[in-house]
């Protein structure tokens, strides 16, 4: 009786121990992850404190300037959707649309064809191709407002060093800041330039995570070097293609630097985009509510095209 006592007492004090040793790693289980957590959160933290400061915090803040009469002096005075329905009616807030619409057509489709170009062009055996790498993304070290300047002596219209090159061919100058279409095309190859060099690093990194193996077994098919393209390159870099479509897009939706200070909107409105429209109005007329305002559909619109490019490309991969 005394060991089966004895045994029995040992019997609880050994399966206590072990929902004790069982308790034990579970607990170190979860301090771990904690602590991962507290990293995670201390790294994130600043970042997080910088966005809703210089982020956020504006956004919400022109928002509610948007609806609002404010000319930056005095108390603003509410005004509901008075701003929102003054632009239907104002010509050259639709002119500006125009403008940025046409910017986003001609710049966007020329940047991803071009970069893609490059990109594949300079992934194969090329001699230089170091050299012609660094000098097709130096622009992206430059500053747009002094690439704005750099390109303002070049397309300068009395003694530009284009329109030089025309009169030394023999050829008619071109009225590149007080033509409305030669001062668009300038802005248009500008910012093509500027951005190329960034949409060839992105398509860069695209086509290097593409297994060789792909392309040799397209040529012992027989595939020509364009059907490896179409069929092989193109559709793997769609990751790619998706990011810079979203960021050129966003990118041309927000231009600023370049057309402020190689044309200012001009000559008249024909370079007006949304950007330096709100700006004439926030900072230059002094209607910071309706600069607010048209900042405001500036977000909402790249907003919308933002989700519906997602919710595309995402069916796009289900379906897949």
């Amino acid at each position: 009786m005394a060991g089966e006592r004895s045994a029995g007492a040992v019997a609880p004090s050994r399966s206590a121990a072990r929902q004790a040793d069982g308790r034990r790693p579970s607990g170190r289980s979860l301090g771990r992850r904690l602590r991962s957590e507290l990293a995670g959160w201390t790294f994130l933290g600043p970042n997080l404190v910088l966005l809703v400061v210089f982020l956020f915090v504006p956004i919400v803040w022109a928002a509610v300037l948007s609806f609002q009469h404010s000319r930056g002096f005095g108390t603003p005075t509410w005004a509901g959707i008075a701003n929102y329905t003054q632009m239907l009616g104002d010509a050259v807030f639709w002119q500006s649309a125009w403008n940025t619409l046409v910017f986003t057509v001609c710049t966007v489709p020329v940047e991803l064809a071009g970069g893609l170009g490059l990109a594949v062009l300079l992934n194969s055996v090329l001699p230089g191709r170091t050299l012609f790498r660094t000098i097709i993304v130096l622009p992206m070290v430059i500053s747009g407002v002094a690439s704005g300047l750099i390109a303002t002596i070049m397309f300068y219209q009395s003694n530009g060093l284009f329109n030089k090159i025309l009169t030394a061919a023999g050829l008619p100058t071109v009225s590149w800041q007080s033509a409305p279409v030669p001062a668009m095309f300038s802005v248009i190859v500008v910012s093509i330039w500027l951005r190329l060099g960034f949409t060839m690093i992105i398509y860069l990194a695209g086509l290097q995570s593409i297994s060789p193996q792909l392309y040799e077994a397209a040529r012992i098919d027989g595939a020509t070097r364009w059907q490896q393209f179409r069929s092989v390159t193109v559709p793997l870099v769609g990751p790619s293609t998706f990011f810079l479509l979203v960021m050129n897009v966003i990118a041309s939706f927000q231009v600023f630097d370049v057309i402020f200070v190689m044309t200012g909107g001009g000559p008249g409105n024909a370079t007006s985009v949304l950007v330096t429209y709100a700006y004439r109005n926030g900072f230059q007329i002094r209607e910071q509510s309706y600069g607010a305002a048209i900042g405001i559909v500036i977000l909402a619109l790249t907003l919308v095209f933002t989700v519906i490019q997602w919710l595309t490309s995402r069916g796009k991969d289900l379906v897949e």
